[in-house]
């Protein structure tokens, strides 16, 4: 019981770190990205889409990931390029991506929006290490996004504080004028971090339907871009706390279904609301100790 609580945890825990640590760069960089919720609607739908007509799940995580980036790339224009108020713009394109996600849904699949269904990605068993009692289960029997996922963490941390790149996008987003006068340019940095974060965002989206759902419901996604910002705050802008933080989340998730399935009397949408509600309390707790990157948010136009 225990294992499987852990394991589905960490499962559940994933499609909210790959956002969050997308949104980490985007925010190194000096932008929020409200975003990010229709950005893993958009990686959501279209990756089962094309999954389903291909026949080819690989197919359909790169269709996820350059949904994820399209979604981005319009933010990108909005608010570097035309320096449009970033959380205005971030929920009109999470509206957006409702509507457009809603609308193909019911063209290929009719009104009643029935199921379509494809094959989960497999899981892998890590040798004698998914034998070890308790935590193997838990740690290493995952499908390889799973480990994609983890292994980016460390990876993220190296770029940002051990890499003249990282140094230069954390500048864009500390001061962008002094990081400008240096010759960096801070357009592109904020261009290729919003990119990115589009990648991740729409590879979370692409988990929700290709490794954990084999299927797409309207608004699949669930509020889980908006947790990958509270995650951000929560972490304190490091991968390890985003880490940390996106586990308590997917607790709160595996927990929830956990009280479900005991058959209380309670009504069920207060077990719905408990990972939020969680997400809520710990943010209201520790959030106010963290400092964002000084920039964050400001609109910036070269001089």
């Amino acid at each position: 019981m225990l294992e499987a609580f852990l394991s589905s945890s960490i499962g559940m825990a994933t499609p909210v770190l790959l956002a969050a640590i997308g949104e980490l760069l985007v925010e190194e960089s000096g932008i929020i990205n409200i975003g990010i919720e229709g950005a893993m609607l958009s990686g959501a739908f279209f990756a089962l889409a094309v999954a389903y007509f291909s026949g080819s799940t690989a197919l359909g995580l790169g269709a996820g990931m350059a949904a994820g980036a399209a979604i981005n790339a319009l933010l990108a224009v909005l608010v570097i390029n035309l320096a449009v108020n970033q959380v205005v713009a971030g929920t009109a394109l999470d509206i957006f991506a409702v509507g457009i996600t809603g609308v193909f849904y019911h063209k290929f699949f009719g009104i009643t929006g029935k199921a379509f269904i494809v094959p989960l990605i497999p899981k892998l068993r890590l040798g004698p290490l998914a034998d070890i009692p308790l935590i193997g289960p838990a740690l290493f029997h995952h499908n390889f996004l799973v480990y994609v996922t983890i292994a980016l963490v460390p990876a993220t941390g190296f770029l940002l504080w051990r890499t003249r790149y990282g140094l230069s996008l954390r500048a864009a987003g500390e001061r962008p004028e002094a990081a400008d006068a240096l010759g960096l340019d801070v357009y592109r940095l904020r261009w290729q971090a919003l990119l990115a974060s589009g990648v991740l965002a729409g590879l979370g989206g692409a988990y929700l339907t290709l490794a954990y759902a084999g299927t797409f419901v309207e608004n699949i996604s669930a509020g889980r871009g908006y947790v990958a910002l509270a995650v951000v705050i929560l972490g304190r802008w490091k991968p390890w706390g985003l880490a940390a933080a996106s586990v308590l989340f997917g607790a709160a998730m595996a927990l929830q279904f956990g009280l479900q399935a005991l058959g209380t009397t309670i009504p069920y949408q207060l077990f719905l609301a408990l990972p939020y509600a969680l997400t809520l309390a710990v943010l209201a707790i520790v959030g106010g100790q963290a400092a964002s990157p000084s920039a964050l948010g400001e609109p910036y136009r070269r001089p």
